[in-house]
């Protein structure tokens, strides 16, 4: 069964222009221990964002798959989460997940935002500022790869760091109704293929 429409998609983003770093640095201490509220920072954008059921619900998805399938293929993986990741006075971001591959970085190797009002592919400029490797964008039940390549993002079928992942069962298995049965299916399809 496939999940067409989160429920309880009450996300909201706010963004204020002509923010300089040294504000949105006091406005980002005084958010410190406010949970559920993640902000960015971007070419003198401020973005104020709430995540919702239907947001996290998906984040975290996403997630159990992608730690599930490490197990499988035996890949050490770190899971960096939501951690801050800066580039000082340029911009600053949280991604919905995100992992390093055979060691723990400083930066990711791989970074995930997941959208369910629109607006993903902007994230793109600072994910380069910081030089994230690769950033998967997740928007309308659709999983999008980009590679950092050239000094630019390149759209990609398959992961660099995940060749062999299946992303048409990945992302079926995302939509998947029951966040068991998405599990379920995602290892047993595993188990068959590897």
């Amino acid at each position: 069964m496939l999940l067409t429409q989160p429920k309880h998609n009450s996300e909201a983003r706010i963004e204020r222009s002509l923010i300089t770093w040294e504000q949105f640095k006091l406005i980002q201490l005084g958010f410190a221990d406010v949970r559920g509220i993640r902000l960015g920072y971007y070419d003198g954008v401020l973005e104020v964002v709430s995540a919702s059921v239907g947001h996290e619900l998906i984040k975290t998805i996403i997630g159990a798959l992608l730690e599930l399938y490490f197990l499988e293929i035996d890949l050490e993986f770190f899971p960096m989460g939501q951690a801050t990741q800066e580039k000082t006075t340029q911009a600053s971001m949280q991604a919905d997940e995100s992992y390093s591959f055979g060691t723990l970085k400083k930066i990711p190797d791989l970074a995930i935002e997941v959208n369910l009002i629109s607006g993903n592919i902007e994230k793109l400029r600072k994910y380069f500022l910081i030089e994230v490797p690769e950033v998967w964008l997740w928007e309308a039940g659709v999983m999008d790869i980009y590679q950092l390549s050239d000094r630019q993002y390149q759209k990609s079928s398959t992961s660099k760091f995940l060749p062999n992942l299946d992303m048409a069962i990945f992302q079926r298995c995302i939509l998947c109704t029951s966040p068991l049965e998405a599990l379920k299916t995602f290892r047993q399809t595993l188990q068959q293929s590897l």
